[in-house]
């Protein structure tokens, strides 16, 4: 009797195991996900340097609360961040 329950316990274990690491990549597929949703990179305001991230909301940016914000405006072809690698005239 001894020997069924200690082989019960040990599938109980095995199945608690599996669902554990099934549930950490879900959640972490999740977060993921989310972080996918941070629009900073394509935004006019985003610098690209890391000093200063965001002349808008330097606080908020590339982080969590940077999801829906309201002064997000799309890169053109004359922001900051498309001419850092050029030189200008002297």
């Amino acid at each position: 009797m001894a020997i069924i329950f200690a082989a019960f316990c040990a599938w109980v274990m095995m199945i608690l195991f599996i669902w554990n690491i099934w549930s950490t990549l879900k959640k972490g597929i999740i977060f993921l996900k989310e972080l996918h949703e941070i629009p900073c990179h394509a935004c006019e305001y985003f610098t690209n340097d890391y000093r200063l991230k965001c002349t808008v909301h330097p606080k908020k940016a590339c982080s969590e609360q940077a999801i829906g914000c309201i002064d997000f405006e799309l890169k053109t072809a004359a922001c900051n961040a498309c001419q850092k690698g050029r030189r200008k005239p002297c």
